[in-house]
């Protein structure tokens, strides 16, 4: 029967693929045939061309490269650690991937979702999806066609629309999720698996509070990250704007995407917990919304509170029908008391626009670094939570079925005004819990990349973390590449018990792509972060002439503190200082001899005729009474003697015990006298630092003194020349933007308006047609009245004139 099916013969026959399989040889990864001199592609007279990232990895033995000449895509697999830990092979040829449409624009960047089924082509001209399990081509078995399709024809790169994509990303959560974020400040979430044209997610971003006017480079935004699994972090959208503010969307969740159910339990208690326990009215209502939210969202989770199985829960499509979310931001610097501050939000260091964000989570840190196109990377950590937001009294429009199920919803996030008025500086943490207040960033650190001053004014910087080691950044310039491990991290510190000294970024150049001229660079258009289970790592860059680069990355260990070694050192320098012996000298206090233990016992010679003597023969008796001496005099001796040893050890520990005491004492008075100094140093220092700044500014005064024939600038000239500045450097990029997105929402508000016009036009005449017949139909049927009301008169008459001529004619008779 079918049911009798053996599973062990079946699971015996191998399977079959779809495509033949080819005989492949297995070269390094650098010598691959893909990636062989070709001619450079010609950017014209650009100092800085474009950056491009056509290299992506699937996390496994895969790896992805778009070939710009001959338009198509290149699988190739990989074998890390083999024959050697540190070599790295590929399988040659590779699978060549076709999309099965022509695409008319040049792709500046790949990116591929969760489960390695679709790559996102992103460029100029263009935002395609690319499935990779397509079908066998007819004419060569080494290609493959694959479907293609475009996302948003309607919104992006249309005929008359101008609107451009800043970032696409694939949604974390989701393997068929795509955000994008354009240039008319909107950011879109589309559904693949349901419809690529239409988004099922929009939120129309509006950074400028109503009736407030600000610089246009505030309002164009520029690049944006998801965030991770940490709380509500993993709901989360964080968008930078062109002048480095930062911006919080929270929640927003992928519909028929999958969390864990862990997750979602621990933010719903913590909701429940502290949110509807506060005694302010605030707090209670931004709890309440969110345990609503969560409820209709993840409809299981009551079950999973009842003590359910499951570990992984799905999220529906929920929109709350009376608030849209609030845009939280931008985010301020926190002071050193931990409150936030009125700080400028870009740094003093850092000069140009904002260029790019990435999120990275680092076991309880949530950190944001922001590169700036000076060169410079901002790096920041959330000094607390995020929590979600809404505005009460904004609805959102909804698209429906006929059913009633929410297919997608789009909203305006404007800013939540009058937040800050209602809590304190001065309050502990505790009290400012589910306020909705934006969470502050504690700066840890602005590193400057060095990059050569052609570059600076015009930089593009791409940053990547690393798979194996979390504090590692990587840094991806027109220079080359740069290596940045984090040192210190607030949470992480704390939890393995450093110390908290704040200790700065190190950067390492990794690969140096000028060759000797900053004037013509040499940029990499891919680049790659590849790690084994064994602890090795590489990075993979391939240049604008399709040669392929190949490092190893050392790793570091940072589990050990640094100030491990240093402390076994001042431990020794402090015990030689103070006279007392050394390791070598305190192991004296046993002899050597004890340590050494007993000493080999020498058997006679005539031991190996021990078998053929008996034991109670005069032989076998004196053997037995010479084995007896010596273990007398080899064992119990050196028992009696180790007794004697240890009972005599006990007071010289006691005394070295009452030592260590002392200098225990002593330490903790010095420490005592240092405490009470510390204000009389602190005052020193500030006063030095105060005479250093003074000092600095008679220098700089004295560098900048005018000749005889030239005259200084006054305050307000030199106001309106660093307006200038930044309206060149920044703003009127930001303008040109805003123009071009003013333009494409004209044109299609004057399509909407003649077609609206025209529809209103055939109604009026319909309209009008309509009354006309309906005027003569009334007229026709008053005539009609009339017209019977005189032939009831004339029938009248008619009888009348009748019965008068009968009555004359009876009169004549």
């Amino acid at each position: 029967m079918r049911y009798n099916l053996d599973l062990n013969e079946a699971d015996s026959e191998p399977r079959r693929s779809l495509t033949p399989k080819l005989d492949v040889d297995w070269v390094p990864l650098k010598t691959h045939p893909v990636f062989t001199a070709a001619t450079a592609v010609d950017y014209g007279d650009s100092v800085s061309p474009p950056l491009r990232s056509l290299l992506v990895s699937d996390g496994a033995s895969r790896l992805y490269f778009w070939d710009s000449t001959k338009l198509c895509l290149h699988r190739i697999s990989i074998r890390l650690g083999e024959p050697e830990p540190t070599s790295v092979l590929a399988a040659s040829p590779s699978k060549v991937l076709q999309p099965n449409v022509p695409l008319d624009f040049m792709v500046h960047k790949i990116s591929i979702n969760k489960n390695g089924s679709a790559i996102a082509l992103v460029g100029p001209g263009g935002l395609w999806i690319m499935y990779l399990y397509g079908h066998s081509s007819t004419r060569d078995s080494s290609t493959v066609i694959c479907r293609t399709v475009r996302v948003g024809p309607q919104i992006y790169y249309g005929d008359h629309d101008v609107i451009r994509t800043l970032q696409v990303s694939w949604h974390p959560y989701s393997n068929f999720h795509l955000g994008v974020l354009s240039s008319d400040s909107v950011f879109r979430l589309f559904n693949l698996s349901s419809d690529g044209v239409q988004p099922e997610q929009e939120y129309y971003l509006q950074p400028v509070e109503p009736g407030q006017s600000k610089n246009a480079s505030s309002i164009c935004p520029v690049d944006f990250s998801f965030g991770g699994d940490h709380l509500w972090d993993k709901f989360s959208v964080f968008i930078l704007f062109s002048d480095g503010s930062i911006y919080i969307l929270c929640p927003v969740v992928p519909f028929r995407s999958t969390y864990k159910c862990e997750s979602i339990l621990e933010i719903y208690n913590d909701a429940q917990s502290f949110g509807l326990k506060s005694a302010n009215p605030t707090a209670v209502s931004n709890s309440s919304l969110a345990i609503s939210w969560l409820e209709e969202t993840f409809p299981n989770l009551v079950q999973a509170t009842d003590g359910g199985d499951m570990t992984v829960i799905v999220a529906h499509p929920c929109a709350l029908f009376d608030a849209s979310l609030a845009l939280q931001g931008p985010l301020r610097r926190a002071c050193n008391n931990g409150n936030e501050g009125d700080i400028s939000i870009k740094g003093a260091e850092c000069e140009g626009r904002a260029v790019s964000l990435l999120y990275k989570l680092i076991s309880k840190d949530s950190v944001l670094v922001t590169a700036w196109s000076g060169g410079q990377l901002q790096i920041d950590a959330l000094a607390d939570e995020i929590q979600p937001v809404w505005n009460l009294g904004s609805p959102p429009r909804v698209h429906v079925d006929p059913n009633d199920n929410i297919l997608g919803h789009a909203m305006i996030c404007e800013l939540i005004t009058g937040k800050l008025s209602e809590v304190k500086l001065d309050q502990p943490l505790d009290y400012t819990v589910w306020l909705g207040l934006p969470p502050p960033l504690l700066r840890l650190a602005i590193v400057d990349l060095a990059l050569p001053k052609k570059m600076e004014r015009c930089s593009l910087i791409m940053m990547f973390v690393d798979k194996l080691m979390d504090e590692r950044i990587y840094a991806l310039h027109n220079g080359g590449i740069d290596s940045i491990i984090l040192h210190f991290l607030p949470f992480t510190s704390q939890s393995r018990g450093q110390d908290q000294t704040m200790r700065t970024p190190s950067v390492h150049p990794v690969l140096n792509t000028c060759q000797g001229d900053t004037s013509n660079p040499f940029p990499l258009c891919g680049f790659a972060s590849l790690s084994d289970s064994f602890g090795y790592s590489w990075i993979v860059g391939v240049t604008i002439s399709q040669e392929c680069i190949v490092l190893e990355m050392k790793t570091w260990n940072l589990q050990v503190p640094v100030q491990f070694s240093n402390f076994l050192n001042e431990g020794k320098l402090a015990a030689t200082a103070t006279g007392e012996k050394n390791e070598s000298e305190r192991s004296e206090i046993i002899s050597k001899n004890l340590l050494s233990g007993p000493k080999v016992v020498l058997l006679p010679q005539s031991s190996s005729n021990m078998r053929s003597v008996t034991a109670d023969s005069i032989e076998g008796r004196s053997m037995l009474h010479q084995y007896f001496k010596l273990f007398h005099e080899n064992y119990v001796e050196y028992a009696h003697t180790v007794y004697y040893e240890l009972k005599q050890h006990g007071p010289e520990l006691k005394r070295l015990i009452d030592d260590q005491q002392t200098r225990l004492r002593e330490a903790q008075q010095k420490l005592l006298k240092v405490g009470g100094k510390q204000e009389l140093l602190e005052d020193r220092i500030e006063s030095a630092i105060k005479l250093h700044n003074v000092l600095e500014e008679r220098i700089h005064r004295l560098k900048n003194l005018p000749g005889a024939h030239k005259r200084p600038l006054s305050k307000a000239e030199r106001e309106f020349k660093s307006t200038l500045d930044h309206f060149t450097g920044v703003e009127v990029d930001a303008l040109h933007t805003s123009i071009d997105t003013l333009t494409a929402r004209l044109r299609r508000y004057t399509n909407s308006s003649k077609n609206n016009n025209l529809v209103n036009q055939q109604h009026k005449i319909h309209r009008r047609n309509t009354c006309v017949q309906g005027s003569q139909i009334s007229q026709l049927k008053s005539s009609l009245e009339k017209l019977s009301l005189l032939n009831a008169e004339n029938a009248k008459k008619v009888k009348l004139v009748e019965s008068t001529i009968k009555s004359k004619e009876a009169n004549r008779c």
